[in-house]
């Protein structure tokens, strides 16, 4: 077959090149139309040194030494001097293709022993002498097409160890390449493309020692004559391609006849225009062993009967692309031995022609025919006996054919392939809408059936499948989303492995208990993407124990995850453990719960891309142990953290997290990236390009591998401090709290303790016994009531109070009992409130006199209760008394609450048992 020479190596993705792309194809061909980046210099890699496209005029001196290949092509060099090639000794491969050179050098083989490769194509060599390859024993390819050809004398005639011999394209007006024996080891000679018309009985002459030639290419050579013996010297050829040679059918039989002392097994008469069949056009192979004949693109219309009655040995016959218009039980007589026919698009209906015909019984000769090809093809009816006789028969391909009989499938559709043992029928784009109960019962043998691609409106009750127990492979994807199911849709098929339903079911076809699937024990690939699933019950894959491919993408299940979810999420995972992969692209999901994924330890590739996951919980991947494919890009993905990853990501050998917007900060993304620089077994497409940072500002659109990771080194010392002061901060404003609202209570239960132990009085005894009262009591004569209800209860045998209601002396004097109890009272103790410092004798003398024992006794004896809020201003201005010229202990206030009495007590008895000497 003709060498294709370059290929595409980049995508076409701007307009402008596109555009030259497409003018090129159209004026050059496709085989110069080469999109491919600018280099700058020659690419060195793996001892392959690559110089195309460079426009050099001659072979770079710098390259390394040892290198093995070297590429040339599609320059400027219009010789090859042999010194230039010196420096690389050791090549086995150039390619000069593609320049202007006129000459071979004789030396060139000399420079390079080691050559087996030379590929010349598209120069302008003219003149090739036997001296210009005489050095080249070690030459296995040669490729000389697309030259300007001249041959002087045996130039091949040194070539011991050739194999392959490219000369098409090169205007030769003879096959003859030489007149002595020659190319010994010679397999594969291409000649195609060329302008000799004749092969005469010594063209191929000087290959009768060329005993392992199999191939000969003579596609478009426009033979007219030839010779009888022409094939005699290479009687061993096994393949001749004749592809666009337009020879005519007379010249077909000619050659066909002169093949027949060949050992010829593989024979190409592609696009020649052969557009009728005769029952003589292959009749000089019969006695040949004949095996495969491709008669493709050739416009054919007609097939005589008999036509290939000559080919008893033929096993494979390729007829697509014709424009056939009848089958008949004669047309494919006497191919007892084919296995396989192909006519795609060899049956079609155009609008100048009718609906092509095939007969009843037209297969039946074909009796070891294993595959029927019929894409693409236009039949006006498929009848009853249509493939009758197929006994055969495994494979029957119909897809994107156009068969009315095939819109409605009954019970009678296929009946004409009872007797064939059919394991794969394709009915794949056939416009099917409807399928009846029955229609494939007669299929018991079919392990793989294919509807995709049609237009099924209905509900699948069970009986459309019976009789299909030995199906494997159900495939119903791209239905139009109108399949509906019940729980006994597929009860026919309990050997059922692969089903297909993507973009076929209506929403709300699986929301059903029990689930459609639970007969399928054995299933192990299940496909329900793009149905817009948004229902589907936790027990839809109950049963399923051998399932290991899921796909769900494009459908509609954020819901069912959600926390929020009515019943809670739907675990639709749970009980299938030999789960491998996972599927659930594009279904909106912002959350998957803890347990969704539980259980799924076999589970090696997870895709969930084009979701809006963000904050993912810690646990959820840690049953993925053997996961290795993660798929999480298009999400909204800021924090990559161990405790969510960490389990997943230890066997990961392809990870997919680009587009997402990663927050750039040590706690987010420090761990992922230490993680990316570190492992040697994970594969990670587009790091740098694709991996970017959101926030912060700093690395906005920067790679996430620009991150800094030293900055996060020094974190712990502050992470230690944050904690220790976010601990303090918190105690602190827990104490605070607990002072301000029960403060109270912790003083009243420790004084209790202290008082215990130590006693409320810290005065000497000879200090208690010099004083008869405790206390002498002031206050207003409103606040009498108060005095007696609140003061007066606390007196004991310890504890004594002078007041002066109750313990004045009838008959003495007031201003007398005043002086004389104060000079017998330890303490003096005020009950302030708003009505005492109005009061003008308390203000005048007992305040006056109080503060004039004191200060005379050289003691600190005085004690302040407040029943009211007694600005500190208004207490100096009426008692000459200031808060701050007492000890906290002796500055008592009443509680508003009932509850803080007994505290209130307890804090009175501690203020009238403290010393009066005064503090220094």
């Amino acid at each position: 077959m003709q060498r294709q020479h370059l290929v595409f190596e980049t995508m076409c993705t701007s307009r402008s090149l596109l555009t030259w792309v497409i003018i090129c194809y159209f004026i050059m061909g496709p085989c110069h139309c080469v999109a491919r980046p600018k280099k700058r210099s020659c690419l060195v890699q793996d001892s392959r040194a690559d110089c195309s496209h460079l426009s050099l005029s001659a072979v770079p001196p710098d390259l390394p030494r040892n290198i093995t290949s070297l590429d040339m092509s599609h320059n400027r060099l219009v010789k090859i001097p042999p010194e230039s090639l010196s420096p690389y000794p050791g090549l086995l491969y150039l390619d000069v293709s593609f320049n202007s050179i006129t000459h071979i050098n004789g030396s060139l083989c000399q420079i390079l022993p080691l050559l087996h490769t030379l590929n010349m194509e598209h120069n302008e060599v003219h003149w090739l002498k036997k001296e210009d390859l005489s050095h080249c024993a070690s030459l296995t390819w040669l490729y000389m097409a697309s030259n300007r050809l001249k041959l002087q004398g045996e130039p091949f005639f040194a070539l011991q160890k050739l194999k392959f011999l490219d000369v098409s394209k090169n205007k030769l007006l003879s096959a003859k390449l030489g007149s002595q024996p020659q190319l010994p080891s010679l397999v594969n000679l291409n000649l195609a493309f060329n302008d000799f018309t004749a092969l005469k009985k010594d063209d191929f002459s000087f290959l009768t020692s060329s005993p392992y030639l199999q191939v000969l290419n003579l596609s478009s050579v426009q033979l007219k004559m030839l010779e009888p013996g022409c094939f005699e010297p290479i009687r061993n050829l096994h393949t001749l391609i004749m592809d666009g040679s337009n020879i005519g059918t007379s010249v077909i039989s000619k050659l066909c006849s002169e093949l027949s002392g060949t050992s010829i097994d593989t024979l190409s008469l592609r696009m020649m225009k052969l557009l009728t069949l005769s029952n003589t056009t292959f009749m000089g192979l019969q006695k040949t062993n004949l095996t495969f004949l491709d008669l493709s693109h050739n416009g054919m219309n007609k097939i005589e009967g008999g036509s290939f009655q000559w080919l008893s040995s033929l096993q494979t016959l390729i007829l697509s692309d014709n424009n056939i218009k009848h089958l008949t039980k004669a047309t494919f007589q006497g191919l007892k031995s084919l296995k396989k026919l192909e006519l795609a698009s060899a049956l079609v209906k155009s609008h100048t022609s009718s609906t092509p015909i095939i007969d009843d019984f037209s297969f039946q000769p074909l009796g070891a025919l294993e595959s029927l090809i019929l894409q693409r093809t236009a039949v006006r009816e498929l009848t009853e006996h249509i493939f009758t006789g197929l006994t055969s028969l495994k494979e029957l391909d119909m897809s994107w054919s156009s068969y009315t009989s095939l819109k409605t499938i009954t019970s009678k559709t296929l009946v004409s392939l009872a007797g064939s043992p059919l394991t794969k029928l394709n009915l794949i784009g056939t416009a099917i809408s409807q399928i009846n109960p029955g229609s494939f019962s007669v299929l018991r043998n079919l392990t793989i059936l294919l509807l995709d691609y049609n237009f099924v409106k209905q509900t699948l009750t069970g009986k459309e499948f019976e009789g299909l127990g030995q199906v494997q492979e159900l495939h119903m994807t791209n239905n139009r989303q109108m399949v509906n199911l019940n729980s006994t849709s597929f009860v026919y098929m309990p050997n059922l492995r692969i089903l297909t339903l993507g973009k076929s079911l209506i929403a709300t076809a699986l929301d059903l208990n029990p689930s459609p699937f639970r007969p399928l024990s054995n299933l192990t690939f299940l496909d329900l993407s793009n149905n817009n699933i948004a229902n589907i019950r936790g027990s839809m894959l109950e049963g399923l124990v051998n399932l290991k491919v899921l796909k769900l993408q494009h459908n509609n299940l954020a819901r069912l995850w959600k926390s929020a979810n009515l019943g809670g999420p739907v675990l639709f995972l749970k009980g299938v453990q030999s789960l491998m992969t996972l599927q659930m692209d594009s279904n909106g999901l912002d959350e998957i719960p803890v347990e969704a994924l539980r259980g799924l330890n076999n589970l090696s590739e997870l895709s969930l891309s084009n979701n809006l996951l963000n904050s993912l919980t810690d646990s959820v991947f840690d049953d993925l142990n053997s996961l290795q494919v993660l798929r999480l890009q298009k999400n909204l993905i800021t924090s990559v953290r161990p405790e969510v990853f960490k389990t997943p990501m230890n066997n990961l050998s392809l990870l997919i997290m680009d587009k997402n917007p990663f927050d750039c900060t040590c706690e987010s993304i420090l761990w992922f990236v230490t993680w990316l620089n570190n492992t040697n077994t994970t594969n990670v497409p587009d790091l740098r390009e694709q991996y970017k940072c959101n926030t912060p500002l700093v690395y906005f659109n920067h790679s996430i591998m620009d991150f800094d990771t030293l900055s996060c080194k020094d974190m712990t010392p502050f992470q230690l401090l944050y904690i220790l002061s976010t601990t303090a901060v918190m105690m602190l404003i827990v104490i605070a709290l607990l002072v301000r609202f029960q403060g109270w209570r912790i003083q009243f239960f420790w004084n209790i303790v202290i008082n215990r132990i130590l006693g409320f009085s810290n005065a000497r005894a000879e200090e208690v016994q010099e004083f008869e009262y405790d206390a002498y009591i002031i206050h207003a004569k409103e606040d009498t009531n108060w005095v007696k209800r609140r003061m007066v209860p606390l007196e004991n045998n310890r504890c004594r109070f002078f007041w002066e209601n109750r313990d004045a002396v009838p008959g003495m004097s007031q201003l007398q009992s005043i002086v004389e109890n104060m000079r017998m009272s330890r303490k003096i103790l005020f009950v302030i409130t708003e009505n005492l410092l109005k009061d003008p004798w308390c203000r005048r003398f007992k305040a006056h006199h109080a503060l004039h024992q004191v200060i005379e006794a050289s003691r600190d004896s005085v004690v302040l209760v407040f029943l009211q809020d007694v600005h500190d201003y208004k207490l100096y201005q009426s008692l000459f008394l200031r808060r701050s010229m007492l000890r906290p202990c002796c500055i008592l206030e009443w509680p508003v609450d009932k509850e803080r009495v007994p505290a209130f007590h307890q804090k009175l008895l501690i203020a009238l048992g403290m010393t009066n000497r005064l503090q220094e």
